[in-house]
């Protein structure tokens, strides 16, 4: 072999190198973000188990991508703080004061098991978060009494999620998803939140709709809500390298909120401003983190269902 041949592949196992350290780098900072202290679940057995949906489902299309799903449940968080009962169930049962992304990782894993778990585990998530929602209970500041138990609690949650899911999938994967598959999502991940216990769900776009019109007089902003959104938008990603990508996924979940909830926010006033910014930065980093997860948790459940097939 020539010195230059000699050369050209030590250059080649070089690069190489460098990419696969760059790639696990990025894939364990998204891990970290994803992954808290509840239940490690085992996304590649038992072989042929399609969970509660399997691959052919529109959810498992949805919330497949990292970027959008976290964007989107940024958005939730913030949209589920304008429901005083949902907001005084946070404030009273939870760390998120010390450990909001640790609120993050644990709606992050709910939806991962509950969409890509194997049936077991899915099931057994949707239990363990049932019988913690039996604990919290107590009085809002307005006297009203709340339970996070509450059917008519666990739907404005379940819907704030959903909505906020698909609509960050419609602006940063696939803005042409029909509206038939649009209401097959709502329709799929409604049998999650009447597991849980919500009642009255709603199943289709325009319903989903309807119900988020209905429930706009209920809403509310407080010094309490503020304190969320303040604290929220102040977090960062332990990794100093996820940590640009962290404000402009955060910047991102402000943005998909409805218009009348970025008003009741306080987000309205610079909406032009971050919609110019914050988009075409999302579809740029995304990409990036896509190529990161090169085994991330959807693929594992393809595998898996895809040996049981072989």
């Amino acid at each position: 072999m020539s010195d230059e041949a000699s050369y050209s592949d030590e250059r080649a196992g070089l690069v190489q190198r460098l990419t696969q350290h760059v790639r696990s780098k990025l894939a364990n900072g998204v891990t970290h973000l994803t992954s808290g202290s509840g239940p490690t679940l085992d996304y590649s057995s038992p072989p042929g188990d399609p969970g509660l949906f399997g691959p052919e489902t529109v959810c498992w299309k949805v919330h497949a991508d990292f970027t959008s799903m976290m964007t989107g449940g940024i958005s939730a968080l913030l949209l589920q703080a304008l429901h005083p009962l949902a907001l005084a169930g946070v404030w009273d049962h939870s760390s998120f004061r010390t450990d909001i992304l640790g609120r993050l990782r644990r709606t992050a894993t709910f939806i991962a098991g509950t969409t890509y778990g194997n049936r077991h585990d899915a099931l057994a998530l949707i239990e363990r978060v049932r019988q913690i929602h039996l604990g919290v209970s107590g009085t809002a500041p307005d006297g009203r009494p709340y339970q996070a138990s509450d059917p008519a609690l666990l739907t404005w949650v379940h819907v704030a999620e959903v909505s906020s899911f698909l609509s960050a999938h419609l602006h940063y994967v696939n803005p042409a998803l029909p509206v038939a598959e649009q209401d097959r999502y709502f329709a799929e991940t409604a049998r999650i939140a009447e597991m849980l216990g919500a009642v009255d769900i709603p199943r289709s776009r325009h319903e989903i709709d309807a119900y988020l019109l209905a429930m706009r007089p209920e809403l509310a902003t407080s010094e309490r809500t503020r304190e969320v959104v303040r604290i929220l938008m102040k977090a960062r990603p332990p990794s100093l390298a996820l940590r640009p990508a962290g404000t402009l996924m955060l910047n991102a979940g402000a943005d998909l909120l409805p218009p009348w909830a970025q008003e009741m926010l306080g987000f309205h006033r610079l909406a032009g401003v971050r919609r110019v910014v914050v988009r075409p930065g999302v579809k740029l980093v995304a990409p990036v983190i896509r190529w990161a997860l090169t085994n991330g948790v959807s693929k594992r459940a393809r595998r898996r269902v895809a040996a049981g097939r072989a």
